[in-house]
């Protein structure tokens, strides 16, 4: 039992969680590249991303070990992304903290879903039994690729206080 619930359902709750996070997580970053603040999905976003991060600490684990090292860089990268973005709101260099800090967070719930649908996934296991195969390596790579141009592009293009209409594309 973890919090009261069988580790089954736990899991599915963590697991949906993180879905959110990374769906919102997604649509932050369009608005980032459109160079939009989009104030509700941005809070769903860091808010799923702390709980998924806090809760992944909730599994058994007889060591320490890789996934507690990304929960723990996670949750430093969303605490300076929640001051960036709430306390300091994104003026001068907090603006550059909150798109690195956010993009890279959900960088590492991207990454460890991929661990996971490489573990997990019926079609995807017998590619890379040990995580250490080439399709895994490759689709690891094309993720950090696409994450750091993605975060390139939205360095250049996302401007806070230029967002008029941050109120547009709220959470339905």
């Amino acid at each position: 039992m973890i919090l009261g619930m069988s580790v089954a359902t736990f899991t599915q709750v963590h697991v949906i969680l993180s879905l959110i996070g990374i769906a919102a997580g997604l649509v932050v970053l369009i608005g980032m590249l459109m160079g939009r603040r989009l104030d509700g999905w941005t809070a769903l976003f860091l808010a799923t991303t702390v709980v998924t991060s806090v809760t992944g600490f909730l599994f058994h684990s007889a060591r320490f070990g890789p996934p507690h090292v990304i929960g723990l860089l996670s949750l430093a990268l969303l605490v300076l992304a929640i001051l960036a973005r709430y306390s300091y709101h994104m003026a001068g260099s907090w603006r550059w903290v909150y798109i690195v800090t956010a993009i890279l967070s959900l960088y590492f719930n991207v990454l460890v879903g991929v661990v996971q649908a490489f573990q997990k996934l019926p079609l995807l296991q017998p590619l890379a039994p040990t995580g250490s195969e080439s399709p895994f390596v490759i689709v690891q790579g094309l993720v950090l690729v696409a994450f750091v141009v993605l975060t390139v592009l939205a360095l250049k293009r996302f401007y806070p206080a230029r967002d008029i209409g941050a109120v547009s594309m709220k959470i339905p």
